[in-house]
């Protein structure tokens, strides 16, 4: 059995990076380019523009690759360009807007009885739907572990905005997964 130091090669392959080699730009980019597309994806729905906005971001990884400081880890690091990449495009196409109800609630996301494998595509579909800013908020909080006060300074609101609009899309998904449920249970 070969024993591969992913470690050790990552530094050595944004080291190359660093060094304009391509070959190990396109490695880069081939490790991370699938997961990378799926964070695009979590905050634009139209995956044509996904795609227009992974690829900036991955210029602005290659550009700022000497900004790295091996603090933290890699994939993390290329993640936070993503969200922010998708998060500006979101934001130069007035695709969001925020109502100012400070009221929160904490609730939880989903029923007990949902199948994460056979429900995967039913949820990202409702999340989809949900009104640009309260998707935003609710995969940078949910999925990208995002604080309501980083998510905040992120998008220029305050920090009852981000729990309020939280706590909507929250209840949004519910309602529509507890239909979705009945609906399923009014199948069989």
């Amino acid at each position: 059995m070969k024993v591969i130091h992913l470690h050790t090669n990552e530094k050595r392959l944004i080291k190359k990076a660093l060094n304009k080699n391509r070959a190990a730009q396109q490695t880069i980019y081939e490790r991370y380019a699938p997961k990378m597309l799926s964070v695009c994806r979590m905050y634009i729905k139209d995956t044509h523009f996904a795609e227009d906005v992974m690829l900036k971001a991955f210029l602005k990884v290659f550009t700022h690759l000497k900004t790295f400081k091996n603090e933290g880890s890699f994939e993390g690091w290329i993640r936070k360009i993503m969200v922010r990449e998708a998060i500006s495009f979101l934001r130069s196409h007035k695709k969001f807007q925020f109502s100012e109800d400070v009221e929160y609630s904490k609730s939880v996301l989903l029923a007990d009885s949902f199948q994460p494998d056979s429900e995967i595509d039913y949820i990202q579909t409702e999340i989809d739907k949900l009104p640009e800013g309260y998707k935003i908020v609710f995969v940078m909080y949910v999925v990208e572990g995002y604080k309501h006060k980083e998510i905040a300074e992120l998008l220029n609101i305050t920090e009852g905005t981000s729990k309020s609009q939280l706590a909507k899309a929250r209840k949004l998904l519910q309602d529509r997964l507890r239909n979705h449920v009945k609906e399923g249970n009014a199948d069989e």
